[in-house]
């Protein structure tokens, strides 16, 4: 996929879509003061990272020396550095109500895949709200530990009405940005198909990666649109599920679970909520001048996999 290539264009146009729906970029400020254990006297960019093996596996025994971090391709000073596995997490679940998953299969099959994420959030330290959207973003139910809440109203939505995709995984990632826990994310669960979003998903990955919330996509399909299975028809591969989610969830930090069979949905959760919990924090030095600033965070160990956020936009300070 040609993720780098279309980046340019995506930084030209977050800071009018920042600005539009009213997000603060997360430069230091915002940042420490979500996140006591990264304190300093000037302004650093916080930034949490997923490290897997060439397995797929969580890697949660690396120290700061094993992290690289590039901005627009020059190597940064991590002047912070914290391992956790064990912090207490904020998830946004956003439901797509609109007409295309007006069917029982599809309806039925999210709402599972919202049951076996709740089977692995601890109700003692995180925290889930649940958003639905069709045309509209909806706020169902507001942040809580009290699950059961969250339960009966997933199970109560219907589906009905136009999709704009783009614009609420934008907004939800917006209601995220003051959550005290560093560990957050946005979870969509969709059949992909967006028909009346005024964002591309290129100005959604931009705004949800300037702010570190990451978005992870739960894509809801028949056996036919699966890449992979044995049954998926041809040009499932290139469906706006497989490119265009598939693209936005990266340049998050985050990554897209394809789910055709409830295994898959079990699956998907698992990892979803163990990547969240064994997550590496570091901070370097924000850059002085004002703008966009590219990021790749790399390790040493080159037979292991990376997932953080793109960019950030930097503030101008004095001095």
């Amino acid at each position: 996929m040609r993720r780098r290539d279309t980046r340019f264009a995506r930084m030209c146009t977050v800071a009018t879509m920042i600005a539009a729906i009213g997000i603060q970029p997360a430069t230091t400020g915002v940042v420490l003061a979500q996140t006591p254990s990264f304190r300093a006297a000037v302004d650093v960019v916080s930034v949490t990272a997923v490290v897997r093996d060439s397995r797929g596996r969580p890697v949660n025994n690396l120290l700061r020396e094993d992290f690289q971090v590039f901005e627009r391709g020059e190597q940064r000073p991590i002047v912070q550095f914290k391992a956790s596995d064990q912090g207490p997490i904020s998830l946004g679940i956003l439901f797509d109500v609109s007409g295309s998953m007006r069917g029982a299969t599809q309806m039925a099959a999210g709402q599972r895949a919202v049951e076996q994420i709740l089977s692995w959030v601890n109700p003692a330290q995180d925290e889930v709200g649940l958003f639905s959207f069709d045309a509209e973003l909806r706020k169902e139910v507001d942040f809580t530990t009290d699950l059961e809440k969250v339960r009966v109203a997933v199970n109560s939505l219907t589906a009905v009405g136009q999709t704009s995709l783009y614009d609420a995984i934008g907004k939800t990632a917006a209601a995220l940005s003051d959550r005290p826990s560093p560990r957050r994310a946005v979870v969509v669960i969709t059949d992909g198909i967006d028909t009346s979003s005024k964002l591309t998903p290129a100005q959604v990955s931009g705004m949800a990666s300037a702010i570190d919330v990451p978005v992870y996509v739960i894509a809801v399909l028949s056996p036919l649109d699966h890449p992979g299975q044995d049954s998926a028809v041809v040009g499932a591969d290139t469906s706006p599920v497989a490119t265009h989610l598939s693209n936005l969830a990266y340049w998050t930090g985050g990554t897209l679970f394809m789910v055709s069979a409830p295994a898959h949905a079990s699956q998907a959760a698992r990892d979803l909520v163990t990547e969240l919990r064994h997550q590496y924090l570091l901070a370097f030095e924000a850059a002085r001048k004002p703008g966009w600033y590219e990021l790749d965070v790399r390790t040493r160990r080159r037979e292991l996999t990376v997932r953080a956020r793109s960019g950030y936009f930097s503030q101008s300070r004095q001095g």
